[in-house]
């Protein structure tokens, strides 16, 4: 079994390093449009984002609106690294992992109030939270103030997003199936009963915020490199709304949800752009129709049947039906 194992984790791995370098080949000798790649490109890095999403207000259960709050940090945070301290190209993973850190210390403090506040209270306390930030970065002049911060280096590119997104997919699936992911799924059933059972509700919380602000931050710091500069604006109620739509649009609580989601809403934001505004107002009445007749999302609880490498047969796919079928 080790072997087999072992076996599928070289294949995958290798896999990997193979797509990551054919991807790094297109970008490099412009094989592909650059407008299709951005849209590749904001696609991964939104489904980073969903996946982090999807931890809380799927996999835990708390319907929470921090994540625009905590991927501005994420953005902010990597952007001054690697403009003013490290500078290097080569030193760009390092930038993104020091702004997922910085949002994962945010993510630990948005924790502390879903352990006294539940349900609509916790998602305002959340809301406020975003909005405080995006004052303070409206009125720092360090980080550009209102006008945002901008010549920020151009280092992401369509290999490392894809890494990025591939780290992001394993995290989830490998923290799903560890103890701690089966606490989550327990205080999502019945958060009183997971107690009286001896979850450890308050360190679960932390973990969660804690994992889910990483990815929602590691999502912002490869936006701000592709864009070349960060606003304030870009994390206010937009962010927030979008990332919700793409959360419910693949579907709570499920992987290839997050990633269908985030790449169908990008898709078809960039399909209806010769609609100006009225784009919107388009994808919000597809939005609720499917609400309508598919309130699950696209995927619901189900997943996509793909395997990857430090996981069990039946991992994942199981436990999210299993969990679907008891509630």
């Amino acid at each position: 079994m080790v072997a087999v194992m072992s076996k599928r984790n070289i294949i995958f791995l290798v896999s990997i390093i193979v797509v990551a370098g054919v991807l790094h080949f297109i970008s490099a000798f412009n094989i592909v449009s650059p407008f299709y790649l951005q849209i590749a490109q904001y696609m991964g890095i939104y489904s980073i984002m969903v996946l982090g999403i999807n931890l809380v207000n799927g996999y835990l259960g708390i319907f929470s609106l921090g994540h625009a709050g905590i991927m501005a940090i994420g953005a902010y945070s990597s952007a001054l690294f690697s403009k003013y301290i490290f500078t290097s190209p080569s030193l760009f993973p390092l930038c993104l992992i020091l702004g997922g850190i910085m949002a994962l210390l945010s993510g630990f403090v948005v924790s502390i109030p879903s352990f006294r506040v539940r349900g609509d209270y916790l998602a305002i306390v959340t809301l406020g939270f975003t909005l405080i930030l995006k004052s303070v970065f409206q009125n720092v002049e360090f980080v550009g103030g209102a006008l945002g911060l901008r010549n920020i280096p151009n280092n992401t590119t369509i290999m490392w997003v894809f890494l990025w997104l591939v780290i992001a997919i394993t995290i989830v699936r490998l923290f799903i199936n560890s103890k701690y992911g089966r606490s989550m799924l327990a205080i999502r059933e019945d958060e009183v009963a997971a107690e009286l059972s001896s979850v450890d509700v308050k360190k679960t919380k932390i973990i969660v915020f804690g994992l889910s602000a990483f990815l929602i931050g590691i999502s912002g710091g490869l936006l701000s490199h592709l864009l070349s500069y960060t606003n304030p604006n870009t994390f206010g109620y937009g962010m927030i709304a979008e990332g919700l739509i793409m959360v419910y649009l693949g579907g709570i609580s499920s992987i290839s949800g997050s990633v269908l989601g985030a790449s169908l809403w990008t898709l078809l934001v960039e399909i209806l752009r010769p609609l100006g505004v009225w784009r919107w107002i388009v994808g919000a009445v597809l939005l609720i129709c499917m609400m309508i007749y598919r309130p699950s999302g696209l995927m619901g609880n189900k997943e996509f049947s793909f395997p990857l490498p430090f996981s069990t047969k039946n991992g994942l796919t199981q436990k999210t039906k299993t969990s679907s079928t008891s509630k």
